[in-house]
């Protein structure tokens, strides 16, 4: 099942206009979640809207906006008020220039979204625009309004598709002098450079994103799965520190020495059998879990039909 669009409108390059559906493109849904409990009872905790000064529960339909002045001062701002500030990139993502990629700092990329034709009809249009875009090489830049609030948006071709990630506005963004102006300047030797080097070769490799490994969800999954089944786990010991380093050119010749050496294979933690349908009713019915599902399904037939017949017990005795 396709996820729900975040946003639905209209993407307009000039006079072409065309209705889009954004969709997130990220999603971590498929993490290990928890709940909050009262370790006495068990009980899941609720949260309740209390009003701070009687205590008493409020209704959603009186709870609104409020900007706060000072202390005990608050201006009300309603959810009509806020319609009506908006601009027209309410429905429609306008777009404004065309920038080269390379000039897009990364630290105004907050999070991407795919962008498809919404319905049947303006495909022509969408292939205009994409086109056009990957032509020139550049980042179409607009604005969308999501969540009552206007981003930037850098569209950029994606297959058939277009990707927008929405971008941090200038104030959002911290200047690097007030954490770098501390940085000792020091000198550092051609010998040093050249074995920092030689190792940043030997670890050198493509970006191949799907064999990262997330080793905190997995230890996750086998302590939830332990902790089921009733298997006690040990506090883990506490790591060993290590000393300071006394020489930097050591560090480095010791470190070369360690790369040259044939890699060690990935020591992979040892599952419980069964550990994902196990975790079913607890992570939830994701498309991660579900397929799991499905491949261990699959081995499990393929190792029954595979397991030898047993010989009758006489053949067995007269042997």
């Amino acid at each position: 099942m396709a996820p729900r669009a975040n946003w639905k409108g209209f993407l307009r390059l000039s006079l072409v206009t065309c209705p889009v559906a954004l969709y997130p493109a990220t999603s971590e849904s498929e993490k290990v979640s928890f709940n909050q409990i009262n370790k006495k009872t068990g009980h899941r905790i609720k949260y309740a809207k209390v009003d701070a000064e009687t205590g008493e529960e409020v209704a959603n339909d009186d709870i609104v906006k409020g900007y706060k002045v000072d202390t005990d001062t608050y201006i009300e701002v309603t959810k009509d008020e806020l319609d009506d500030i908006a601009l027209e990139s309410t429905h429609t993502i306008e777009i404004d220039e065309f920038v080269p990629k390379a000039e897009i700092d990364n630290r105004y990329l907050i999070r991407p979204y795919y962008l498809v034709p919404d319905g049947k009809v303006g495909h022509d249009a969408f292939a205009v625009i994409r086109e056009t875009v990957k032509s020139l090489n550049k980042v179409a830049i607009g604005r969308v309004v999501l969540t009552n609030r206007e981003h930037i948006i850098a569209l950029e071709p994606l297959g058939k598709g277009l990707m927008g990630t929405l971008l941090r506005y200038p104030y959002e963004v911290r200047s690097e002098n007030d954490y770098f102006d501390d940085i000792q300047d020091v000198k550092i030797t051609k010998d040093m450079l050249e074995l920092a080097k030689h190792i940043v070769e030997q670890k050198s490799g493509d970006f191949e994103p799907e064999n990262f490994e997330d080793h905190y969800e997995e230890a996750l999954i086998e302590l939830i799965n332990k902790k089921r089944a009733g298997i006690k786990v040990p506090a883990k010991a506490a790591p060993k520190t290590q000393g300071n380093v006394i020489s930097l050119m050591d560090a480095l010749k010791k470190s070369l020495e360690t790369q040259a050496a044939p890699p060690a294979k990935a020591k992979k933690s040892k599952r419980i059998e069964g550990q994902r349908e196990m975790l079913l009713p607890i992570a939830g019915s994701g498309k991660r879990a579900a397929k799991d599902k499905e491949e261990t399904k699959e081995k499990q037939e393929a190792k029954k039909a595979a397991r030898p017949t047993r010989a009758p017990a006489r053949s067995r005795k007269a042997s």
